[in-house]
């Protein structure tokens, strides 16, 4: 059939009622159209036609359609390009392949198809599916005067789309903000910036919770259907279940969610109005919340990660289990990435930043990262770096506004532990350790009153629930991470020299709940970084050292009397953490892989060893001796190896002041300190002077010189 010939049957086919079968005929039919027609007015009549065509328009399978429209025009502009190069090539006489149009001529051609006849918002697909065929991957197709014509064309068609609500409804924002997502990677930041940020943000936030986005979350709801005792209903006794999550998932924006959050971030960062950021953030923050709630009547959520294995069937771990994280994953990046830039612009932006508005901004943006937390908690998911930028940034905001500080953690205190034993559930855990991780950070900003009701009681009950129920209930996947947030929150207050007089009340409590919690609870290092940390705390310059000068002995002495009766067998590797907590340890090093186990005996040896550098002045020297005995006294030689280099660098590298230092230099030269670390050599004992008269002759005879 001749190409004149079909484009009249596609033009007659265009008018025809919507057929699902005859609708795909006609995508197949423009793009050929698009490619091998040779009169520029054709290729603009075909255009302004498609734009309202009733068989396409009149019941359109959203933005599936949406997307074909731009998929049309990129492949056809991709046709052209090829045709273009090979005629180029061709000898004299050889008949040209396709569209004899240059691809510029063709792109003018098909930008005149976008005429008054059709909505503003289809314009926008036309002119983006151009810009994708003739610039994408590199390409450098046109000329930089109609390149940034068309680009203004996108921005302007969007803007005016935009602010014309009647026309443009629903499936209008979602096709723009869809274009938008695809225009974005091949557009200059000078025409972006033209852009209607004010009309951009809501409606992107709009397509990303509605229908044809994340749909509020309300996938959850078709979950909780089921019960927990019938949990395979999800997969077998009920695929509508699976079918909701797999439904959003087949969703072109919830698969192109990378670019639509960059989209939405741009429409944060430049948008003019300030209340249409905070209303943004308010949405965000109403998601997150109607997310939490809906995952927490799901009976899935209370499903542990160390059981899934053991409580999901195979089929549907691998299944729908897993697209569903995958499904909640991408939806906490989104959220994230678009509360980044708000709590960016808190930083910058006068409407934001003043003492009014910054605090709440701040504790709105922790409220959305907590109530996610379930997901972010996953995996290491909240890893990476625009999460790390949001969630530090707003406690840098909000931790300069005490009762900002007050009145979030009051609000987020987590449950209290059940009376009868039982853990709270693997939700509450979550959300308990981003509590204890955020609270870690606030001691300093908080008074007395609030550090203790609001840090240190929650801590201290985790910890103590944590130890009693060890042998009774079955760790988790948070138990350490738990039990490690607990130690750092606890350690956070304590560091605070405005809290003098609740460290000196908590410190006997805490180092007994760390003298129990080693070596089945914490890992050697962890051990040793929580005691040194206590021993700062009770030495110079801290308060605590000059109102309470024997604190800091009596905890050397508690140590170094549990040294003696250590046990001696090295203890396991230990496990690769899984919490970002400062508690926990980050990948082991090379050199630290290569290290010799420790005992329980060595490690508390070199907790004595770590402290030496902050004792009290009038004890460094009996302490350089004790520990030098608890060094010897360890029982195997590689251990005791490690131990004696371990104090070696402490007397050599620094660590200890000129005071210290000079101390140590004495003891080691004239106080037996070489002899006792380097030749085991026993403690050397002062002499005792006899008591005689005066002139009288003692036991032993002065040799003469």
């Amino acid at each position: 059939m001749s190409v004149d010939r079909l484009l009249t049957v596609a033009l007659r086919a265009f008018q025809e009622p919507p057929n699902t079968a005859e609708t795909n005929k006609i995508f197949a039919t423009t793009t050929t159209l698009l490619s091998n027609l040779n009169n520029p007015l054709n290729i603009t009549l075909l255009t302004s036609h498609l734009l309202t065509a009733r068989a396409i328009w009149e019941a359109p399978d959203g933005l599936r359609t949406c997307l074909r429209i731009i998929s049309i025009f990129n492949t056809a502009a991709k046709h052209v390009i090829q045709n273009s190069e090979n005629n180029a090539k061709l000898v004299w006489g050889q008949k040209p392949v396709g569209s004899e149009l240059r691809p510029e001529d063709w792109a003018r051609a098909v930008a005149n198809g976008a005429d008054e006849r059709s909505a503003r918002w289809k314009h926008v697909l036309v002119l983006t599916g151009i810009l994708l065929g003739m610039e994408s991957n590199d390409k450098r197709t046109l000329s930089s005067g109609l390149k940034s014509t068309l680009e203004q064309a996108v921005v302007t068609a969007a803007n005016m789309a935009l602010g014309d609500a009647v026309q443009t409804q629903e499936l209008g924002n979602s096709a723009i903000v869809l274009a938008l997502t695809y225009s974005f990677p091949v557009s200059s930041p000078w025409n972006k910036s033209s852009l209607n940020c004010d009309l951009l943000l809501p409606a992107t936030l709009r397509v990303m919770m509605g229908t044809e986005g994340f749909q509020g979350g309300d996938f959850l709801r078709t979950i909780s259907a089921g019960n927990f005792a019938g949990h395979e209903a999800f997969y077998r006794a009920s695929p509508d279940s699976f079918a909701a999550v797999q439904q959003v998932s087949s969703q072109p924006l919830v698969q192109n969610m990378g670019p639509l959050s960059r989209v939405a971030a741009f429409a944060v960062e430049n948008a003019s109005d300030s209340k249409a950021v905070l209303q943004a953030q308010d949405h965000l923050l109403a998601l997150s919340i109607d997310l939490l709630e809906q995952w927490r009547r799901c009976p899935f959520s209370a499903i542990d990660v160390s059981v899934e294995s053991a409580v999901l069937a195979p089929e549907l771990q691998q299944g729908p289990w897993n697209l569903l994280w995958q499904v909640l994953k991408k939806l906490m990046y989104a959220v994230v990435a678009t509360a980044q830039p708000i709590i960016g612009r808190c930083l910058l932006d006068p409407h934001l930043r003043n003492d009014a508005v910054a605090p709440i901004v701040a504790s709105k943006t922790l409220h959305v990262l907590r109530n996610l937390y379930f997901i972010s908690s996953r995996g290491g998911a909240d890893s990476f770096q625009v999460y790390t930028f949001t969630y530090l940034t707003s406690i840098d905001v909000m931790s300069r506004y005490p009762e900002a500080c007050i009145g979030f953690l009051q609000e987020m205190l987590p449950p209290t532990l059940q009376s009868n034993g039982q853990p709270p559930s693997a939700l509450d855990q979550a959300l308990t350790l981003f509590y204890l991780n955020l609270a870690e950070h606030l001691p300093l900003s908080l008074p007395t009153p609030a550090a203790e009701s609001l840090i240190l009681t929650p801590a201290t009950s985790q910890l103590s629930f944590a130890i009693s129920t060890a042998e009774s209930l079955p760790a988790n996947s948070l138990t350490m991470p738990l039990f490690e947030a607990s130690h750092s929150a606890i350690l956070s207050v304590m560091s605070c020299p405005q809290h003098a007089e609740l460290t000196v009340s908590a410190i006997p409590f805490y180092v007994d709940i760390l003298l129990q919690s080693f070596p089945t609870r914490i890992s050697s290092r962890q051990f040793r970084l929580a005691f040194k940390t206590v021993m700062q705390i009770v030495s110079p310059p801290f308060p605590i050292s000059a109102t309470h000068p024997k604190l800091s002995e009596i905890l050397l002495e508690t140590l170094h009397f549990r040294s003696v009766s250590a046990n001696v067998l090295p203890l396991p590797p230990e496990a690769t953490p899984t919490s970002p907590s400062p508690m926990a340890s980050q990948q082991p090093s090379e050199e630290q892989v290569q290290q010799p186990r420790l005992s329980e005996q060595s490690t508390l040896v070199l907790a004595l060893i770590d402290a030496l550098p902050f004792l009290p002045l009038q004890i460094v020297d009996e302490w350089l001796s004790r520990t030098a005995e608890a060094m010897n006294a360890i029982a195997d030689a590689s251990m005791r190896e490690v131990a004696r280099k371990r104090f070696w660098d402490v007397l050599v590298s620094g660590e200890m002041d000129v005071e210290r230092a000079a101390i140590g230099v004495a003891w080691w030269g004239t106080g037996g300190g070489r002899e006792m670390v380097l030749l085991n050599a026993p403690r050397v004992q002062e002499k005792q002077e006899e008591y005689m008269m005066s002139g009288a002759l003692g036991n032993k005879t002065t040799p003469r010189l």
